[in-house]
């Protein structure tokens, strides 16, 4: 037997048994059995187009994980906006008292 389908296979091997009993009939039935289930599921696979693939959507735990890296993003965003406002007034602050001391240094010159 060359034939790679085991249905094939299945089918030889039941042909080629001498006897015709009970068990061979079962087993022929459940060849053809077997067959009409096959093309049945073939025929019943959807079209698919050739232009283009679709992509499968996402499932719920997907969206929950986007969504929920969204919200750690967008509060890491709002802890760093705060960081630079502070830094920006901590640097307006150093820079008038750095050039109060200047002032004051050059007065007494």
């Amino acid at each position: 037997m060359t034939e790679r389908d085991p249905l094939a296979q299945a089918e030889a091997a039941v042909r080629e048994a001498q006897t015709d009993t009970v068990a061979v009939q079962l087993a022929l039935a459940a060849v053809e059995l077997a067959k009409a289930a096959t093309a049945q599921q073939q025929a019943a696979q959807p079209h698919t187009c050739q232009q283009h693939q679709h992509k499968p959507s996402r499932s719920a735990g997907e969206w929950i994980g986007i969504a929920c890296a969204v919200c750690v993003g967008s509060i890491g965003l709002a802890f760093a906006s705060i960081a630079l406002a502070i830094l920006g007034g901590v640097a307006a602050i150093v820079v008038l008292v750095l050039r109060d001391l200047w002032r004051d240094m050059q007065k007494k010159r």
